[in-house]
C-alpha cells in the first residue's frame, strides 16, 4: 500500500542509468515510487535497497513500454501520481539503411509513443487536481540532427519539443513540465548504443548520480529544460549560428 500522507512519483526505465539515481533522490525525498522496466530482478533489487534505506513504499511495475500491452499495464496498474518522470529510452548507433528497422521502429515506440501516452494519462489526472510536475528526459541530441543515430536524435528532438509546448499549456493549471537533456552519461546506454565513449565524451561526461540531482532540483522550481554539465550548456546557442552542412559533418565525424 502507498502512502496516503506521502508524494508518489512512477520512474519509467528505472533499473539502471539516470533512472535508477532518479528513484533514488526522489525516495530521499520521501516520495513513494512506483519503478518501472523490463528487467524484474534489477527493479526488485532496487525496490527493496530504497525501502530498507529511505523507509517510503516502492512499487514494482515489470512492463515493456515499446508494446501497447505493456503501456497499458502500466497505466492500469498504478495509482495517480504526483510526479511523472519519463526516462525510459535507447538509441542504437549506424547507418539508418543499414540497420533492421524492427529495432528502430521500437526506438519510436519507446522513446515517442509511450512517453506522449504517459504524459497524456497522468497528465490529465494532475490538471484534475491543479498539481503535478513531469520530467520527460530528452537529450543534448535533442539539438542535433545526427548521421548514424538518426532516428535516436529525431525522436528526442520530439521529446524537447513536446516538453517545451506542454511547459506553456500547463504553466497556469498547476502542473510544470520540465526536459532533461543530458550529454554524455556515464550508463548502461552506451553498450546498447553500440558507442564507444572518446576521450572528449569522457571530458564532458557527467556522472549519473549527478545528472539525477541536477534534474530533481530543476524539475522541482519547475524549469522547462536542463542541461547538466557546463561544457554542454552552448550547444544549442552553437547550433543555431553553425551552417547545417557543417554541423552534419561535425557530428558524423564525432559518432565515428
Amino acid at each position: 500500500m502507498m502512502s496516503e500522507k506521502r508524494g508518489r512519483a512512477l520512474v519509467t526505465g528505472a533499473s539502471s542509468g539516470i533512472g535508477l539515481e532518479i528513484a533514488k533522490v526522489l525516495a530521499s525525498q520521501n516520495y513513494d515510487l512506483i519503478i518501472c522496466a523490463r528487467r524484474k530482478k534489477e527493479l526488485d533489487d532496487l525496490s527493496i535497497k530504497i525501502t530498507n534505506r529511505y523507509k517510503v513504499n516502492c512499487r514494482v511495475i515489470v512492463a515493456d513500454l515499446t508494446t501497447e500491452e505493456g503501456v497499458d499495464l502500466l497505466v492500469n496498474n498504478s495509482e495517480d501520481v504526483d510526479i511523472l518522470v519519463n526516462n525510459a529510452g535507447f538509441g542504437i548507433l549506424g547507418d539508418h539503411f543499414e540497420m533492421q528497422l524492427g529495432r528502430q521502429l521500437e526506438m519510436i515506440e519507446l522513446n515517442i509513443h509511450a512517453l506522449t501516452r504517459l504524459s497524456h494519462e497522468f497528465g490529465n489526472l494532475m490538471v484534475k487536481k491543479g498539481k503535478g510536475r513531469i520530467m520527460n528526459v530528452a537529450s543534448i541530441a535533442s539539438y542535433i540532427s545526427g548521421p548514424s543515430f538518426a532516428v535516436y536524435c529525431a525522436t528526442k528532438a520530439y521529446v524537447l519539443s513536446y516538453s517545451r509546448a506542454l511547459h506553456k499549456e500547463l504553466k497556469n493549471k498547476g502542473v510544470t513540465v520540465t526536459a532533461l537533456c543530458p550529454g554524455y552519461v556515464t550508463t548502461g546506454f552506451q553498450e546498447v548504443a553500440g558507442m564507444e565513449l572518446s576521450k572528449m565524451e569522457k571530458l564532458t561526461s557527467v556522472p549519473a548520480k549527478r545528472v539525477a540531482e541536477i534534474a530533481v532540483k530543476s524539475m522541482h522550481k519547475g524549469k522547462r529544460e536542463v542541461m547538466p554539465g557546463i561544457v554542454n550548456k552552448p550547444l544549442p546557442l552553437v547550433t543555431k549560428i553553425t551552417p547545417m552542412w557543417l554541423q552534419l559533418i561535425i557530428v558524423r565525424w564525432v559518432l565515428k
